[in-house]
């Protein structure tokens, strides 16, 4: 039994280390957002850098149940940012049609009226390295560095958490001003 151990230890150390430094290059808190210019599923343009100087919620999605239980996050947060100084943005990061997202959003628990964009060249799963790491949640700041990141886990990224971070960057901006 402890040579079983030793033997998996020897095997799954180097891949699950590789596995955490792949996705630690993912993890940009702290850096700029990587800009990008994209679609709405409505079908205006949409572009990262018309948010500067509001505090970004960025949502990185699949077509996955993992992403719906996310994309309603969002739409909790959407809602409850109203009237502040706060963007919400999902992004079909994957490259799906403008069909498949369109049938994908209907059968969301909510209805989605945040900005829902398409990314039919997979340039966001690029920029923020998404594909294994889905879905993705970043709140970027109002001078456009990503203070807060998230992958996959719903109770680390809820709504309340979202908010939580959101919040703590709109205060500072209130602070700033005073």
């Amino acid at each position: 039994m402890k040579r079983l151990a030793v033997i998996l230890g020897v095997v799954l150390v180097p891949v699950l280390s590789a596995h955490l430094l792949l996705a630690a290059g993912f993890f940009k808190v702290g850096e700029k957002a990587p800009s990008f210019a994209l679609n709405a599923i409505s079908g205006e343009p949409v572009s990262l850098d018309a948010y500067k100087g509001k505090v970004v919620v960025l949502g990185l999605f699949h077509i996955c149940d993992p992403c719906m239980m996310q994309g309603t996050n969002l739409q909790k947060v959407y809602e409850a940012t109203q009237g502040k100084n706060v963007a919400v943005v999902g992004v079909n990061s994957s490259g799906n049609s403008k069909k498949e997202v369109g049938e994908f959003l209907s059968v969301f628990p909510v209805k989605v009226t945040y900005p829902y964009l398409l990314d039919p060249g997979k340039v966001t799963d690029k920029l923020y390295g998404g594909g294994k790491f889905i879905p993705n949640v970043y709140v970027i700041d109002q001078q456009g560095v990503i203070r807060w990141q998230r992958v996959g886990n719903m109770e680390l990224a809820g709504a309340d958490a979202i908010i939580a971070e959101v919040d703590k960057l709109l205060a500072t901006e209130s602070s700033n001003k005073m």
